[in-house]
């Protein structure tokens, strides 16, 4: 049987729907102060009421892409995260100077980034085969499930990937609505399309690359930091940190300053992430840990062993490996070996300890520069917080090379002009 209808309207679910919701636009540095206590409910807000409009729009269309594709897209993005993306815009635009007259741009900008995230998780569900996402059916299953009584089974899952496909889409056509509809002086908005154009491309040719790896079965070390830095650092970390810095007005040496750290950071934020899909915890993660592997995914981490174990002719852990990845029907004792191959071969450790170095980098780049008070803290805490470190001691300069052979010069090779310019 067929949903309850009403269970798939936002009015019944999120609260959306209910008329305008007050926006938290700060008018004077009280309502700064507000914002600064909890930013993500303030970017909540604004996406409640740009969401409302939109699901409404949807329904006048049509009732079931209304109901099964806008009210989907809005519940994803207002049902979990820890919006991560906006905060860094917010707290790099506190840092940079910026004020009332730009805080309602840099919200819109955040709401925007929180969409553009539901297209990327509600597609990289599709390519990866992800069934679940935040403890719950990921969106292509959710859907398959709804017509399970009325879409023969061989085309079941096919048809949750295409609606969820085109729900990604809708995704990030309503973040290039609001970013389109920015309200701030024109030289800040050309400079937050030119970068909201790069992010997007970028995003793209990250997640190709991460497809064509695991398809050839790449294992570059350097490949995987190239494909680690598009795909995930310089939309999740840096790009954001460049959008605030922007609409703030920032100068050339505080806006590279904060994307150099966020380069940093956003690889190490990466890196985390793919120890997590191997060690984590599924009732923290919210889905299956060892996808990764199943998958022959090139993450860092899998190329970092493989080369260990290469020169160290350690077959055993190079059996493993090749017998492993790759294997959709992977099972759990198999995986368990596979951890701990990856911790023998010290693959684990060395991806540890390139996250704490990668995050004591950004802490050098982030102190190189004068911030403003309000922002300084706030901004260097989710820093480190991003990069699953308990803290960021800044290295010493002559060791910017790590013990992995990847120096920090390649983890920003990848050019910033884009954030600079």
């Amino acid at each position: 049987m067929r949903r309850n209808e009403a269970k798939d309207h936002p009015v019944a679910t999120t609260g959306v729907g209910h008329g305008p919701v007050p926006l938290p636009f700060p008018s004077d540095d009280g309502g700064l102060r507000v914002v600064d206590h909890d930013v993500p409910a303030a970017v909540g807000r604004v996406l409640e009421s740009v969401l409302a409009d939109q699901v409404e729009r949807a329904m006048a269309l049509d009732p079931d892409f209304g109901r099964d594709i806008a009210v989907r897209v809005t519940r994803f993005t207002l049902g979990g995260g820890k919006r991560t993306r906006s905060r860094f815009v917010w707290w790099a635009l506190r840092a940079c100077g910026g004020g009332p007259a730009e805080a309602e741009a840099a919200l819109r900008v955040g709401a925007a980034l929180e969409l553009i995230q539901t297209c990327a998780l509600v597609h990289d569900d599709v390519m990866d085969g992800s069934a679940a996402r935040r403890g719950r059916p990921a969106l292509h299953a959710d859907l398959a499930a709804q017509y399970a009584d009325r879409v023969p089974a061989d085309a079941g899952l096919g048809f949750g990937e295409s609606a969820a496909i085109l729900a990604g889409d809708l995704a990030l056509a309503w973040a290039d609505d609001i970013v389109a509809d920015l309200d701030a002086p024109r030289s800040r908005v050309r400079a937050v399309r030119d970068l909201w154009s790069a992010m997007r491309t970028e995003m793209v040719a990250g997640q190709y690359l991460d497809v064509q790896g695991q398809a050839t079965s790449s294992r570059s070390m350097a490949r995987a930091i190239r494909a680690a830095c598009l795909k995930s650092a310089l939309y999740s970390v840096e790009r954001p940190l460049a959008l605030g810095a922007a609409l703030a007005g920032a100068d050339a040496a505080r806006t590279q300053a904060l994307c150099s750290a966020g380069r940093c950071v956003g690889i190490a934020f990466q890196l985390r992430d793919d120890l997590i899909d191997v060690f984590g915890d599924p009732r923290h993660t919210g889905k299956p840990v060892g996808g990764d592997i199943r998958a022959g995914k090139p993450t860092y981490l899998v190329a970092v062993a493989q080369a260990r174990a290469e020169a160290a002719g350690d077959r055993h852990a190079m059996a493993v490996l090749r017998r492993s990845l790759g294997r959709a029907d992977l099972s759990e004792s198999r995986l368990a070996e596979v951890r701990d191959v990856l911790v023998a071969i010290g693959a684990r450790d060395v991806v540890e300890a390139r996250i704490e170095r990668l995050a004591g980098h950004a802490t050098r780049y982030l102190e190189s520069v004068p911030l403003e008070p309000e922002g300084r803290l706030p901004l260097r805490e989710l820093l480190i917080a991003a990069a699953g470190t308990l803290s960021a001691a800044p290295p010493e300069p002559d060791h910017a090379g790590a013990d992995d052979g990847l120096p920090v010069s390649l983890v920003l090779s990848a050019a910033v002009e884009g954030a600079t310019r």
